[in-house]
């Protein structure tokens, strides 16, 4: 009996290390997964140690990260996957277009404006959709003058105005 013990020990190591030896490497895995995840999940990449995978980049929509983590996951070998991959923000909805009136539009529009707010002393020249302010106002009437010129929905208003 005694000598059937170094063998049967022996017999297990031999066993341990050839098990230990079929054991993929992080490097076959990682590779594995990455190819994986080239084809399901675009613009993700795996980091694999210790047949933990790290999942990284960025995708649209939480429907694309879990379709990452479970690509990840079929991976024989995989112990566990710590899914970083991030979710990209949608872009911004389009600008509206800026209304530019006429010049025409714009002198009368803005003419009844300086009238209506009671200012007198100004003079809008409009050219090219900007509007030119020339004339001399009260400082607490510049404010008017201005909000009247922009309403009219110039492509810009020049204050040549003097101040008293």
């Amino acid at each position: 009996m005694k000598q059937r013990k170094p063998i049967l020990l022996a017999f297990l190591v031999g066993i341990g290390v050839l098990l230990y030896a079929c054991k993929p490497s992080d490097a076959k895995l990682q590779k594995e997964v990455n190819d994986k995840l080239a084809t399901a999940a675009p613009g993700v990449i795996a980091e694999v140690k210790g047949g933990v995978a790290t999942l990284s980049g960025e995708v649209m929509d939480d429907a694309a990260k879990t379709t990452a983590e479970d690509a990840a996951k079929s991976v024989k070998g995989v112990k566990s996957v710590v899914n970083n991959v991030m979710l990209t923000p949608p872009p911004p909805p389009p600008a509206a277009p800026v209304a530019i009136n006429p010049d025409d539009i714009l002198k009368t529009s803005v003419d009844s404006s300086l009238s209506a707010a009671g200012i007198t002393g100004v003079t809008a020249t409009i050219a090219n959709g900007e509007v030119t302010l020339t004339g001399t106002i009260k400082k607490a009437d510049l404010r008017k003058v201005m909000q009247a010129a922009n309403e009219a929905k110039p492509k810009k208003v020049n204050n040549k105005l003097t101040l008293q």
